[in-house]
């Protein structure tokens, strides 16, 4: 899947994903060289094949060593799944991996800030949002480089 070609099509399964699951999958390999997987709530696609997530309980991404990762999005919705599953085929790819490199940490903009406070506008008021989302100051600046649809054999043939 070329990167630049379909960053839009990319751009709209990551944001269909986050309406279904509220986060992505971030792998990496901690500090001790072991693999690790770390949940996401706040990653965002700019229009560059560039993103960022809101760093704040990231502990084992920090750690890592190498800067390499992928995120993994995926289509969670239950009628996009039951009705795939009844035809026998995706319709549209269920899943899709982001590879890149971790940039630099930096202080969060008034753009990005407001781009949160929009997605989560939905739980707003709600203890666990302002435990999770409240206070979100620094973001972490990610390039991607590849990206890599699921394949689910005869599931994902046609797509």
């Amino acid at each position: 899947m070329d990167l630049t070609t379909n960053w839009r099509k990319i751009r709209t399964h990551f944001n269909k994903s986050f309406s279904s699951n509220f986060h992505v999958s971030i792998a990496s390999i901690a500090s001790d060289g072991n693999p690790t997987v770390t949940p996401i709530g706040s990653m965002f696609l700019n229009d560059n094949q560039a993103g960022f997530y809101f760093e704040k309980f990231t502990s084992k991404l920090q750690e890592s060593k190498k800067k390499n990762i992928c995120v993994l999005g995926v289509n969670s919705r239950s009628f996009f799944w039951i009705s795939s599953l009844f035809k026998g085929r995706f319709s549209k790819n269920p899943g899709i991996k982001l590879y890149g490199e971790l940039g630099v940490k930096r202080k969060a903009t008034p753009k990005e800030i407001s781009r949160l406070n929009r997605r989560m506008k939905l739980t707003n008021g709600l203890k666990g949002n302002t435990y999770l989302w409240k206070n979100m100051e620094y973001v972490r600046e990610i390039k991607f480089t590849k990206a890599e649809e699921i394949n689910l054999g005869k599931m994902t043939k046609d797509i």
